[in-house]
């Protein structure tokens, strides 16, 4: 219950309609125990003395009390809902908030899939119990003791039925109870699982059918769904025993009622309706009961959520700001890594990057080359603190990166990353994405320097085309344009491309870094690439191996001391595009396709 008491604090905008919600239940259930003995009352002195007007009169009593209690229950069921609901749109809201404060490393660790379903199924489960709580609270320990002094009012003898009914239902709803607590935890994380399958399946769709794994992607999801299934049943299987072993233990003491009762009214003890408004209560009380139980499972399901839900919110933030992060650091974009090493889980696992030290210097274009793996697109995460450095220091204008403000940092970096996220909306909208306040023309001119204009023209609407969820509708060289606009349209000091341009052809590639060659003046720019055509006029490559830098220098310094730089060069270009007089790279071409040449590895 600890994780479900922290999630109540989002209650209290809502107190109003959470205290009105138990008064109007206990109006409800004070009007339902009046109704037994006003039954007892018509039986016993209206029909046993043949007193008709004191059976009609009694009656519209009935009829009246009734009524009150139902409006008690249904202005109970309206503030219930609002609380509740407010309830769960704010839960649902700060879960989100939190989601996006949290770092790259927080979402590698939490997942989406299961993230999903804390968002949607967790918040939905809590959000039923708070509902359930202001609802059932009341009612069921209100009706459950009501109805027991009532019964022991009526019939002190009978009474003592409940010595016996009461202790087997306890002990039955505690077995239920423990069986059922660790099933619907389990149900949580099948829950997960599903989600993620799901989610990996859609995002992954054309890869699925470019494949033809659309019979095994259905078996995945048959197993993570049947094992879903599965463990449902095990725990609502568990908790269905409940009612009818209740019921059975019911019905037993009703039986033991009329015919301990039957001998009372023989004897003259009891009177008739004296019994049947003991049956009343008694039927009250053990249904109260199983109400209660009923609670205290959906408690126990709920506590599960919640404490999936409090792992999101009580997570901290793997990079934060410190409280003297200065924002204003960011002017001329010097970038300098002193020996600086990464490793994605601190220093749980084996570094990605090591002893990495280099200097780009204002309105230099670095190119950052090497083999899948090497470490490429790391480091560019690390300027604006994707992540943190696992050791040594990054520093921007002489300032370390962690000393400044996130956002601020954030404001000064134009990145373009390598699977370009598009959003549902507009061309034109997804381009300002990150300066909703651009104007048309700064939005035409950073899609012209894109290369994105022309295609953009050719889409109906033209820059108010829409974009399908994630840009489906679009080809993946497009969505690079887009992304590389919207980059641009920041006007960035520092500009990272991460392998921005592996999806468009070699000639619009060269036309987009023609365009970018003017923009690049004044601003340091830093190009991840897997063509070694894209960085040929770099001020600065530096070439990766195993997470460390092999080689940095321009292309004719590389070709002369860099045997990786002539392996991979040899392999996407002709020998004949050598330079002249330039040294002849040491292994021959291994493919002659510019377009989409290959990495070689190096140990």
């Amino acid at each position: 219950m600890q994780a479900t008491r922290k999630l109540a604090s989002f209650l209290r905008p809502y107190w109003l309609w959470a205290i009105l919600a138990p008064l109007m239940m206990m109006l409800e259930v004070t009007m339902d125990l009046a109704q037994p003995w006003l039954i007892e009352r018509i039986i016993d002195e209206g029909i046993a003395r043949q007193d008709i007007a004191l059976v009609m009169r009694t009656g519209g009593i009935m009829v009246a009390v009734a009524t009150v209690g139902l409006v008690g229950g249904m202005a109970c069921t309206v503030f219930a809902v609002l609380a509740a609901q407010g309830f769960g749109a704010d839960l649902r809201h700060t879960l989100f908030a939190t989601m996006q404060s949290l770092s790259f490393g927080n979402l590698d660790e939490l997942e989406t899939g299961k993230l999903i379903t804390r968002l949607t199924n967790d918040v939905t489960q809590v959000q039923d119990l708070v509902m359930m709580l202001l609802r059932v609270m009341v009612r069921a320990p209100l009706l459950m003791v009501g109805s027991l002094i009532m019964a022991v009012i009526t019939s002190p003898q009978l009474a003592l039925l409940f010595l016996v009914l009461l202790p087997t239902i306890l002990l039955m709803l505690v077995w239920v109870i423990r069986k059922t607590l660790p099933l619907f935890a389990g149900v949580q994380q099948r829950l997960d699982a599903v989600n993620i399958v799901m989610q990996e399946n859609l995002a992954g769709v054309r890869v699925v059918k470019a494949f033809v794994r659309d019979a095994y992607e259905r078996l995945r999801f048959r197993r993570a769904n049947d094992d879903l299934m599965e463990q449902n049943i095990r725990a609502v299987r568990t908790m269905a025993i409940t009612m009818p072993l209740v019921m059975f233990t019911l019905n037993v003491g009703v039986v033991a009622a009329l015919w301990f009762g039957g001998v009372k009214v023989q004897q003259g003890e009891l009177q008739v309706g004296q019994v049947i408004a003991f049956i009343n209560y008694l039927t009250q009380t053990l249904m109260a009961l199983t109400m209660v139980s009923m609670l205290v499972m959906r408690i126990s399901r709920a506590e599960a959520s919640a404490v999936r839900i409090d792992e999101v919110l009580a997570s901290t933030p793997h990079v934060q700001d410190r409280t003297d992060a200065t924002g204003d650091a960011v002017t001329h974009g010097r970038v300098a890594f002193e020996q600086v090493r990464f490793a994605y889980n601190g220093d749980e696992e084996e570094p990605v990057l090591k002893a990495i030290d280099f200097v780009a210097e204002p309105g230099e274009t670095v190119a950052i080359l090497g083999a899948t793996g090497s470490g490429k697109s790391s480091l560019v995460h690390l300027i604006p603190r994707f992540y943190d450095v696992s050791g040594g220091r990054i520093t921007i204008d002489g300032v370390d990166v962690r000393d400044l403000d996130q956002n601020a940092l954030r404001r000064r970096i134009g990145v373009a990353l390598q699977e370009p996220i598009l959003f549902s909306g507009t061309i034109r909208d997804n381009i300002r994405y990150g300066r909703p306040d651009a104007t048309d023309d700064e939005v035409l001119a950073a899609a012209k320097l894109a290369q994105a204009h022309d295609f953009i023209m050719t889409l109906p609407g033209g820059y108010d085309a829409l974009v399908g969820q994630r840009g489906v509708n679009l080809s993946g060289g497009q969505k690079q344009r887009l992304a590389i606009a919207r980059a641009l349209l920041t006007d960035p000091s520092i500009l990272i491309l991460d392998d921005s341009t592996s999806a468009v052809d070699v000639a619009t590639e060269a036309h987009i870094q023609a365009g970018l060659a003017a923009l690049r003046r004044g601003r340091t720019t830093f190009m991840v690439a897997q063509r070694i055509s894209t960085v040929l006029t770099a001020d600065k490559i530096l070439v990766l191996d195993d997470g460390q830098v092999a080689a940095a220098g321009d292309h004719r310094t590389l070709l002369a001391s860099s045997e990786i730089y002539r392996e991979i060069y040899a392999s996407q270009l002709e020998p004949e595009l050598l330079p002249r007089g330039g040294p002849a790279p040491g292994p021959q071409p291994a493919a002659t396709n510019g377009a989409n040449g290959g990495e070689v590895r190096h140990g």
